[in-house]
């Protein structure tokens, strides 16, 4: 591991030195008997979220859910006082997906709708979106931003607007969808007084992808040289109107090499998240000059993810205060002293401190909003104000720390000796327990576990949770992430493995019990459920396959065409040579809960419909659950669609797992 740490801000004082402490909560209960939780409780969706206090520090706004099937609504508080009325806004018939403050007045928020019964072809789904303007002394709506236009820049030297970018067009053909694919887009100055809008910069496949600084300057494209087959990296320096083509990067090459800011003390240094040559990624300093790249930070166990910036983003929009990395939790290497010592006593008296993150601050630093997360939180939102720290509430408020599950990082061996990493949720009781091995999607996305809600909903059952971090997932490395598929699609056969193999050595270890073991997983996860369902040897009693992917070749001809290079090759590769459980359906050994949302736009109900069929040819017994309106994604899942699956789920593992049940 090597660390190199920049320059640290000071601040003028210690940021909490008047602070009161929050109680903590208490330490795990001695109770005679432990009873799960309702599965009502799980079906909430978060209560409040999206907590930030104004730029002037007067006002705080968050976003609550005030019924069990209730749309989110805005509450706007004097900061200085909670305990007074708020100010309520709903959006109906649209529903609240977001906001952000845009001046000391302006609400920037996002909305969607439902304006379609089905899905519109693979990822377009049956929602539309729009961005309003909420005046909060007139307390009222103003002006809308238009459709399909996302907030790329709050411009904090200019409270008067805002950069959005809208992606323009529709997407007919092969063509079509390639360009939408590198996603150029078109961005426009938005007014907040006049509702008006300013072109600023249309991209297009050559450059496009605009990132802006803190003052509105576009200081970064990215676009793809269909000639050389290069994607590129172009630089403004300050002042000037011209792209310099700082970098290109080779369609072919698996390596990394993302900018994800600059050094605001000198801008002609950009911060780079690549390989160069590494199996990790590591954090490097580029000069756009020279083309130099300098290591800042890097691991050799696992890679970095992304710089984080300053909590003050007002007073310091771009600088880059640190980089986080992810393995047993999130972890953050600060180069400012003063943002470490403001996060470091944070964390000494948030309770349950996991994942502690300032998601908003004043201008003069002094009012802030935390957020902490993790294993035995939820996730609860805090106010620090006036040298005092307040709870504000919690995502989940029903849940109490005691009753919920620690989570560990494990690393165990494949049946090859490949070291595979995964989390284990840890149910109250005594071992062996049942054993329920959750696959992620993806699936090469990364996934680093705090609070996981399906993984603590089944340990408050009694169930022991394994999340394996297969072969193919990606943060450990080019070398695990490639073994997916370098020697062809490993999908069902080593990455398989990979997951049987860590439930086979938890038995080993007395933790698990050989006879009731699971398996439930969702997109990816819920295809590995499928495949699971067909091995032999078996060494499950039951699968659970939510959203699953059941024809590989039919998934990826979705988006064939739209991909080129190494993410043509992994995603072919992978999909293509992988089982299909398809053509493994006659072979399933064990009984079989399937889930599929109506609308899933991201793996369509065909898959379903396809994989019933085919059980049907072959007399097979399964269970099936169709989520009415319910696309692929967590948040499409409401309160009924919630409850309807945890219910399914519960009492199919109790009654219908193996002989007996689970």
């Amino acid at each position: 591991m090597m660390r190199i740490f920049g320059r640290g801000l000071c601040l003028p004082a210690c940021l909490l030195a008047a602070s009161t402490v929050v109680a903590q909560a208490p330490d795990e209960a001695d109770k005679p008997g432990f009873e799960p939780y309702p599965l009502e409780y799980w079906a909430m969706r978060a209560v409040i979220s999206n907590v930030a206090v104004s730029p002037d520090g007067k006002h705080l706004a968050l976003m609550k859910i005030p019924s069990k099937d209730g749309n989110p609504i805005i509450e706007i508080y004097d900061a200085a006082d909670l305990t007074k009325e708020p100010f309520r806004l709903d959006a109906d018939p649209m529903e609240i997906t977001g906001f952000y403050w845009a001046s000391d007045r302006d609400i920037l928020f996002t909305l969607r709708q439902q304006v379609r019964d089905k899905i519109d072809g693979f990822n377009q789904g049956v929602y539309d979106s729009r961005l309003a303007v909420l005046d909060v002394g007139a307390k009222k709506m103003r002006s809308f931003a238009g459709e399909r236009a996302t907030v790329v820049n709050i411009l904090p030297s200019e409270p008067n607007k805002v950069i959005v970018a809208v992606q323009e067009g529709g997407d007919d053909g092969p063509a079509a969808r390639v360009r939408a694919a590198y996603r150029p887009l078109a961005y426009y100055e938005f007014d907040l007084r006049r509702g008006s809008r300013k072109l600023i910069i249309r991209g297009k496949l050559s450059l496009g992808q605009v990132n802006f600084d803190g003052e509105g300057n576009p200081w970064l494209a990215r676009g793809f040289d269909e000639g050389s087959r290069e994607y590129i990296a172009y630089h403004r320096k300050p002042g000037t109107s011209g792209w310099k083509d700082v970098y290109r990067h080779h369609e072919d090459s698996f390596e990394s090499f993302g900018v994800v800011g600059f050094d605001v003390d000198n801008p002609d240094e950009l911060y780079v998240v690549a390989n160069n040559g590494h199996d990790t990624r590591g954090l490097w300093s580029f000069n756009v000059d020279t083309q130099e790249l300098t290591a800042l930070y890097r691991r050799s166990d696992v890679d970095v993810g992304n710089v984080f910036e300053h909590s003050n983003s007002w007073m310091h929009p771009d600088t880059v205060t640190g980089v986080s990395y992810g393995k047993d939790k999130l972890h953050r290497e600060f180069f400012d002293d003063a943002e470490a010592a403001t996060y470091a006593q944070l964390e000494g008296i948030v309770p349950h401190a996991h994942r502690v993150r300032i998601t908003s601050r004043s201008r003069d630093g002094a009012t802030l909003t935390v957020r902490n997360s993790g294993p035995r939180d939820p996730g609860t939102y805090y106010l620090l104000k006036d040298g005092r720290i307040q709870t504000i509430g919690s995502r989940q408020p029903l849940f109490k720390s005691e009753d919920l599950a620690d989570v560990e990082y494990i690393t165990y061996k494949a049946r090859d000796g490949r070291t595979i990493p995964a989390y284990l949720t840890v149910p109250h009781g005594e071992p062996p327990f049942p054993l329920i091995v959750m696959p992620h999607g993806g699936p090469f996305v990364p996934e680093i576990v705090g609070f996981d809600k399906w993984a603590q909903l089944l340990a408050n059952q009694g169930y022991l949770i394994l999340q394996p971090q297969y072969r193919g997932s990606q943060n450990y490395g080019l070398e695990f992430y490639q073994a997916a598929f370098v020697e062809g699609g490993q999908g069902g056969f080593k990455m398989q493995d990979d997951k049987d193999d860590g439930a086979l050595h938890l038995v080993k270890g007395g933790l698990a019990s050989r006879d009731r073991i699971a398996m439930f997983g969702w997109s990816y996860g819920g295809y590995a459920a499928l495949v699971a369902a067909s091995r032999t040897p078996q060494i499950y009693q039951c699968v659970v396959a939510g959203a699953a992917v059941s024809d590989p070749n039919m998934q990826v001809n979705y988006y064939r065409f739209a991909m080129r290079g190494a993410q043509r090759e992994e995603q072919l590769r992978m999909w293509d040579d992988s089982v299909s459980p398809l053509d493994e359906a006659e072979k399933v050994n064990v009984p079989m809960l399937i889930v599929h949302g109506s609308v899933d736009q991201r793996v369509p109900p065909d898959h379903a419909k396809k994989y019933l069929k085919r059980l049907d040819e072959h007399d097979k017994t399964y269970k099936y659950l169709e989520l009415e309106g319910a696309d692929h994604f967590s948040n499409t899942l409401f309160y009924d669609h919630q409850l309807d699956f945890f219910t399914a789920m519960t009492d199919f593992l109790a009654n219908d797992c193996g002989p007996g049940g689970l």
